[in-house]
């Protein structure tokens, strides 16, 4: 592989994984938008473009802990599953409840949420 592609390539990485990023920021504001799976798509995104930014991510106060944990293990505590799984379910209850009248939305929120939980719980889970 040529070096300019090799630089093209890591780029397209490091753009991927702020784009994951950015979606797990949006996941954590947005009822039924999962945030960890996008985290964790982040973090194989800059491990694979940029050492620095792999490196930021896991020393990052909040979303750290997370990604350690799946290095190390490539799974997820039963306890971030349910807590994932119990956020979202809330935050979708509240939002289809606001958006009465709305059935169009409501459906929306509701089948975003119920892809959240499945990629939630098809992750491996460690007890």
């Amino acid at each position: 592989m040529h070096a300019h592609h090799r630089r093209l390539t890591r780029l397209a990485f490091v753009l991927a994984g702020w784009l994951a990023l950015g979606l797990a920021v949006l996941g954590a504001i947005l009822p039924g938008l999962p945030t960890t799976p996008f985290v964790l798509l982040a973090a194989a995104c800059f491990a694979k473009g940029s050492p620095r930014w792999h490196a930021w991510l896991l020393s990052n106060r909040w979303l750290g802990p997370m990604v350690r944990d799946w290095e190390t293990h490539h799974a997820l505590p039963l306890k971030v599953k349910w807590l994932a799984s119990v956020m979202m379910v809330t935050m979708v209850g509240f939002s289809a409840w606001r958006l009465a009248g709305r059935p169009a939305l409501q459906v929306l929120i509701v089948s975003l949420a119920v892809i959240g939980l499945i990629v939630v719980w098809r992750i491996p889970t460690r007890r």
